[in-house]
């Protein structure tokens, strides 16, 4: 682009490249929510189809023309992919569309270091975002040149500057591991005291934005962050969770939701965090009900699940968001079962906007850990850990 051009600050350019694989988002819906998240604005959506990516463009040279001019008309400062790309495929567009490209895990990647506000929440997108920028070093910079060593010295050149940038980084790793480590080990401490107490442990998951935060605060009048936007919430919060007057309490815990396509750097790097959900003794997988690609949606859960560890741990299906159903899509039956995965899972309809099948889901979860349920204050729920600073 020529830099006579003015360019919009934030003004993106998204971009979907369909391989004949099965859900893809042919409106790049879940694609403009992230950029939205992330605070661009969209101005132009582009959806191509091919049987494989282009070894250098992704999209090809004609594609990429089409969307140099989209950019110039627009006045876009960035284009988004909603698939990953090379580490060569985005120097080669950055080259031809002379504007900033990115992918699906850099958006997400970016969102992630917005919204961590604990130290290990922090720690855990800083090693993310590192060992993906690792990746990006051997071929974005290739046009740094080698540094000459100086005159007398022996051994001849100096290191390419891509090679300090590589060491560094992997330093930088190395100290994000270490001190990851430690806060890791912490929480392991605090979770072997809850099951010496016998602590019956409730892990939410779901697909983000799916209402999990909203069911938490609803359960145990917590104030945990809430927002109709993806990736609300990411650090894990963990509360005392009163039902009925029991011998044991129960604790639940608000993990970081799930996304098609999570890097799986990311996977890696929330360990810690998802080691909730593979601990647990019960997993509420959250599904927005009023959501029509809810189905697709619970799959990529499920998968995630299985990735960590935790795909064996007993579920109940919490069917949120009731009412935001139409009225020709309410359930017959507030509780009943479902198939997933040809295993049936308990499943409850409720709204945690409006309280609708909340008392049941309290019902449910007394009868799971073992007590008979009686309605008491939850609002004495004493907070067990929110991420320690």
């Amino acid at each position: 682009m020529s830099e006579s051009i003015p360019r919009q600050d934030g003004a993106v350019i998204l971009v979907g490249v369909d391989f004949g694989l099965p859900h893809f988002d042919s409106e790049l819906e879940e694609l403009g929510l992230l950029a939205q998240t992330a605070g661009l604005v969209p101005v132009e959506r582009l959806v191509c189809k091919r049987k494989a990516p282009d070894a250098a463009l992704f999209v090809g040279s004609g594609k990429a023309d089409e969307i140099r001019e989209l950019a110039e008309m627009h006045r876009a400062s960035e284009v988004i992919f909603d698939q990953s790309i090379s580490p060569a495929q985005q120097r080669n567009l950055e080259r031809k569309l002379e504007i900033a490209v990115y992918d699906r895990t850099f958006l997400i990647l970016e969102i992630f270091a917005q919204r961590a506000r604990s130290h290990e929440g922090k720690l855990q997108v800083e090693l993310a975002r590192l060992q993906y920028l690792s990746t990006r070093l051997v071929r974005r910079w290739s046009h740094l040149e080698r540094q000459t060593g100086g005159a007398g010295v022996r051994g001849g050149p100096g290191e390419k500057q891509i090679e300090l940038d590589r060491r560094m980084i992997s330093e930088s790793i190395k100290r994000t591991k270490e001190r990851l480590a430690k806060v890791q080990k912490q929480r392991g401490t605090q979770r072997r005291q809850r099951e010496r107490r016998e602590t019956f442990n409730i892990s939410l998951v779901g697909y983000t934005n799916a209402g999990k935060s909203s069911i938490f605060n609803a359960l145990v009048k917590a104030r945990a962050f809430a927002a109709d936007q993806l990736f609300a919430t990411l650090d894990t919060t963990t509360r005392h969770l009163y039902l009925g007057d029991a011998k044991r309490q129960a604790s639940i815990s608000d993990t970081v939701g799930f996304i098609r396509d999570l890097p799986h750097g990311l996977v890696d790097a929330f360990k810690a965090t998802l080691q909730e959900a593979v601990d647990a003794d019960l997993l509420l997988h959250v599904v927005d009900a009023s959501n029509p690609h809810h189905p697709e949606q619970m799959a990529e859960v499920q998968r995630v699940l299985q990735e960590i560890g935790a795909g064996d741990v007993p579920q109940l299906l919490v069917f949120n968001k009731l009412d935001a159903l139409e009225s020709a899509q309410q359930p017959l039956q507030m509780q009943d079962e479902m198939e997933v995965d040809g295993v049936r899972i308990p499943r409850i309809f409720v709204s945690a906007h409006s309280g609708a099948g909340l008392p049941a889901l309290r019902a449910e979860l007394a009868s799971r850990s073992g007590v008979v349920t009686e309605a008491m204050p939850l609002d004495t729920g004493a907070e067990l850990h929110d991420a320690a600073d």
